[in-house]
């Protein structure tokens, strides 16, 4: 069966300052709002900083990314980050992406990452 959503990196192996390319497909019947990535460097404070999304630079620092569905062509959206300090040991990074209705998470997908200098 088709998940309702489906979250990919292009590489599972990310080094500091280097370009973290993802994306996520929705394959949702309902009316969604869009959906929410998060991110968490396990064993660490430290953040991934969101750049852009569908092409669309992001401004300011954001570790929590919303995606709306208004500008999500064809249930689809890709987007960049990067993490910046250079770590002592290898972290698992988990990626999370969400569908949101009505301020409601309806359905996620996860994968983890390996961050290393």
């Amino acid at each position: 069966t088709m998940k309702y959503i489906k979250l990919a990196l292009d590489n599972l192996n990310i080094k500091p300052n280097s370009e973290i390319k993802g994306h996520v497909t929705v394959n949702y019947p309902g009316m969604y709002d869009g959906v929410v990535i998060n991110t968490l460097i396990i064993g660490s404070n430290k953040l991934v900083v969101y750049k852009s999304y569908n092409d669309e630079k992001i401004s300011n620092n954001v570790s929590r990314l919303f995606i709306s569905r208004d500008i999500m062509p064809d249930n689809k959206a890709k987007f960049t980050a990067v993490i910046e300090f250079e770590p002592e040991q290898s972290h698992d990074v988990k990626f999370r992406a969400s569908i949101i209705e009505q301020h409601k998470e309806v359905e996620s997908d996860q994968l983890f990452a390996k961050f290393s200098a």
